[in-house]
């Protein structure tokens, strides 16, 4: 059976995050019903946390900005009553946001499972063969692994490579590299928390959200959004 890919992260990988802390690990207070906090791979068993990071800062915005876009339904029901021009309408992001969040830059130690590479995909078909079955899927290939739903899937997908040892029984994998499903050019991280390993993230800077930021202004206009006054 063909093995799973590595990838080695960059000299730094950059989180949008609360202050004073962004790499601070999600209290299990919040944690959902179902045991997550609701992300893409988070543990579907409930055992261990995960902080997700990207290489670029303009991925940390759209990926955390998101959920602000406007409503598909609700601008389809403005172009019926107003005309196409309703369909530029922008979502509006509240400038609150901003003042409640900082960016952060770590280096991260370790080696991550390329989830996307071929090698991946092949061996994780066969591995979680039954998995795929319970989630009605044929097969797995790069479409599946950026479904937004059942996150349960991708949750176990997490579940079996924080598992994988290597040849001395140590764990093999410090997180998940992935493309993000806004385009393949924003590369992320999925950092998995070992609380009896040494700590894997090294804390570089933190710093404040810049409104004309760059890579922030460029978020909004990919996802059609303006920031509030």
């Amino acid at each position: 059976m063909t093995d799973l890919e590595e990838a080695a992260p960059p000299a730094r990988i950059l989180r949008v995050g609360r202050p004073p802390n962004p790499w601070a690990w999600p209290r299990w207070e919040i944690a959902g019903e179902d045991g997550t906090f609701g992300n893409r791979w988070d543990d579907a068993r409930s055992t261990y946390r995960v902080l997700y990071g990207s290489s670029q800062l303009e991925a940390c915005f759209v990926e955390t900005l998101a959920r602000f876009r406007p409503d598909p339904h609700v601008l389809a029901g403005l172009v019926r009553i107003r005309g196409d021009e309703a369909a530029e309408a922008p979502g509006l992001l509240p400038r609150s946001w901003l003042t409640g969040r900082v960016i952060g830059e770590a280096a991260v130690r370790g080696r991550f499972c390329e989830i996307g590479a071929p090698g991946s995909l092949a061996h994780l078909h066969r591995a979680l063969a039954a998995v795929l079955v319970r989630h009605r899927l044929r097969e797995l290939d790069g479409a599946a692994i950026r479904l937004t739903a059942p996150r349960r899937f991708t949750q176990e997908i997490s579940s079996y490579v924080y598992a994988q040892s290597d040849v001395r029984g140590r764990p093999r994998f410090a997180g998940i590299a992935y493309r993000s499903r806004f385009g393949d050019r924003f590369e992320n991280w999925a950092i998995f928390e070992r609380p009896a390993a040494r700590p894997v993230i090294r804390r570089l800077a933190t710093r404040r959200i810049d409104p004309a930021q760059p890579e922030l202004r460029a978020a909004l206009r990919l996802l059609g959004l303006r920031l509030g006054a």
